[in-house]
């Protein structure tokens, strides 16, 4: 009887081998290098300002505050059609324009606000973080652009993967990073230097391809109102019908949506369970910068291989299982009380899992872009997955207050069952594999 292929278990190590080698791809490098640009100017306008402005005696209520200039990021789907359609400033192409154009301004905007006294120019700094901030997140639209149109299709899931990766790594130096520079040479010196990194992610764009997109069909306005009306449905109006187009589109953004609510919830409430059993800010500090980070990393990778080898259907089912399963180890930590080991396992699971889902779901947004509204498609889907996070965070604690902890995290585990459900639904049916062939054009 002749074997289907990727069944032979013979060829299996050359193809986990494949899976692996598609991250040493330049294109896929390139990306982890955007990844790095697109996670940097995240903590200069959170909490590494937040560090700044308290060791200079600014009131709490200012603190607190800063946390508003995030919403940027929840948003950045409003301007994207912008971004999708109206030509940039520099003649290099729409993504390489656009991209190269943001960044010279946000190297700028960051060198501004590194410029600042707090003491004597607080509402100037204000402004400026709220710039940064708008302008990491108009980066964040062309570079996930940039990602899902340069990369080919089995090349989606370790893109996703890295841009995860380069996104913990870049907030890994704007946060510890800075801290550690401008305690030996200052708050400009730091702000300079995160700026001067920026240029990775700079010189891909001044020299990594600009993606190939298709033709468009040319259009003969009568007027300049019609050419107007025209821009504006193409660039708002088209991106939305385009999608609504799909088979149970709703179901699609209702499986989006709850995928990774269960370990939103989980995540929103771990640093108070954490403090309720006793551990202390260094300890939890600690357990999420070590452990944390290096799980999160590796979750991405493994994810992207799981991805490659599974295809994106399968990998959102399996890794949405691990994710659940991950959390289940809060579980452990609230029986188990106060066990620095525990918070270990816990923390590692926890990030592990949800890096490896994240991977998947990332490569699953990839995939529902039309190649015509990459930009603003990507924006909403993603600020869609993001959204339960901020949905659950103000129900979270009444919620653990009234059933307890165990069985607030048994909840956390379950919650996201029904995502896997409509997956296995309306998940895409053309999985591909490394070891298939690419299906002919």
């Amino acid at each position: 009887m002749k074997e289907l292929p990727g069944t032979n278990e013979v060829h299996a190590p050359t193809n986990w081998r494949k899976a692996i080698a598609a991250y040493t791809e330049p294109r896929v490098l390139q990306v982890l290098a955007l990844g790095f640009s697109s996670g940097l100017p995240l903590l200069l306008t959170y909490s590494t300002l937040q560090a700044w402005l308290a060791s200079v005696g600014v009131r709490r209520s200012t603190l607190g505050a800063i946390a508003l200039v995030g919403t940027a990021y929840s948003f950045k789907f409003v301007w994207a059609p912008l971004i999708d359609r109206v030509p940039p400033p520099l003649p290099l192409g729409r993504r390489r324009g656009w991209g190269i154009t943001i960044q010279i301004l946000l190297i700028g905007a960051i060198l501004a606000l590194g410029s600042c006294d707090p003491k004597h120019n607080l509402p100037r700094m204000a402004v400026l973080a709220v710039v940064v901030a708008f302008l990491s997140a108009s980066q964040d639209i062309v570079i996930d652009a940039w990602r899902v149109e340069s990369l080919s299709k089995d090349e989606q899931a370790p893109g996703a993967a890295m841009i995860q990766s380069g996104y913990r790594i870049g907030m890994l130096a704007s946060g510890a990073g800075s801290l550690f520079i401008a305690a030996s040479a200052g708050w400009f010196a730091a702000y300079a230097t995160m700026a001067a990194l920026l240029g990775v992610g700079l010189l891909v764009f001044l020299f990594g391809p600009e993606p190939k997109l298709p033709a468009e069909k040319s259009y003969v306005a009568h007027s300049v109102w019609q050419t107007i009306l025209h821009a504006l449905f193409k660039a708002v109006i088209e991106p939305f019908r385009d999608f609504m187009q799909r088979r149970l589109w709703l179901v699609i953004l209702m499986a989006i949506f709850l995928y990774k609510m269960g370990e939103a919830m989980a995540g929103v409430m771990s640093t108070p369970l954490y403090i309720s059993l006793g551990f202390t800010l260094p300890e939890i500090a600690t357990a999420s910068k070590i452990f944390g980070f290096f799980s999160i990393v590796t979750g991405a990778l493994i994810g992207g291989i799981v991805t490659i080898r599974l295809g994106i259907r399968r990998a959102l089912i399996l890794c949405g299982i691990l994710q659940s399963v991950g959390n289940l180890f809060f579980v452990l930590q609230a029986v188990g009380g106060h066990r620095i080991g525990y918070l270990a396992l816990c923390v590692t699971a926890e990030n592990l899992t949800g890096a490896m889902a994240g991977t998947a779901l990332i490569t699953w947004l990839s995939s529902l872009c039309s190649p015509a509204f990459t930009a603003t498609q990507f924006a909403l889907l993603s600020s869609l997955a993001s959204l339960s996070r901020t949905v659950v965070a103000s129900s979270g604690g009444v919620l653990s207050e009234k059933i307890g902890w165990a069985p607030f995290f048994l909840l956390t585990s379950v919650v996201g069952l029904p995502a896997l459900l409509l997956v296995l639904w309306v998940g895409p049916r053309d999985d591909f594999r490394i070891d298939q062939p690419t299906p002919a054009l």
